[in-house]
């Protein structure tokens, strides 16, 4: 059976699902992953729950709903979990040399930073500048995926951009990132870094 792994690496070869408005479906990677991703005319998700009850409630002629809000809503009572909101998912290949700003590791497994990052995250690793900071780890199906927050007072200068990119250096394969569509901000970092847009993705978290 081909698992959510497998087709996420495909996509990250530049071989994503048929774009033929048809849906998969596939089994949670992990306890901790479960939701939709919607690439371009297809539509994946990944849950442990009975296929029939999922083709039953998604019309074979609207890629729209599976994260349309009562697809999603019907998933959370089902699962008894939570959607945390559709974000861009946005992909990005490594890149060698240093990062383009300089940049601390935080080794402190206690720090916060990286307990929080650990709630959504494997192999964790957290690095500080002046301009923020950047997060990579192994998210959904084990891809590594990157994370950045920006120091208040470097908003609006283009750090955004120099962390996004960081990462690319930072990871040893091609890097997801997960990007909230409303903040235009972090969407034009993202882009400005050399991601690409994938799709979407909803996740649905314990409480």
């Amino acid at each position: 059976m081909r698992t959510l792994a497998d087709l996420l690496t495909a996509a990250a070869d530049g071989r994503p699902p048929a774009p033929d408005g048809s849906l998969t479906v596939l089994p949670q990677p992990s306890p901790r992953d479960l939701g939709v991703i919607a690439f371009t005319g297809h539509n994946v998700v990944f849950a442990d729950v009975d296929h029939a009850w999922i083709r039953d409630r998604l019309p074979g002629d609207d890629v729209a709903a599976p994260l349309a809000p009562p697809f999603l809503r019907a998933l959370e009572e089902l699962t008894g979990r939570r959607a945390e909101g559709v974000d861009l998912l946005a992909l990005a290949g490594p890149l060698t040399g240093p990062p383009p700003l300089p940049l601390t590791e935080v080794t402190d497994s206690a720090h916060p930073r990286v307990v929080r990052a650990r709630r959504h995250r494997t192999s964790v690793r957290v690095w500080t500048s002046e301009e923020g900071v950047v997060t990579v780890g192994r998210g959904v199906a084990g891809r590594w995926e990157a994370a950045v927050e920006v120091a208040p007072e470097h908003r609006g200068r283009g750090a955004g951009r120099l962390l996004a990119r960081a990462a690319r250096h930072l990871a040893p394969g091609p890097l997801w990132a997960q990007v909230a569509p409303a903040n235009a901000a972090s969407v034009r970092a993202f882009l400005a870094a050399g991601y690409q847009p994938m799709g979407a993705e909803a996740l649905l978290t314990l409480s």
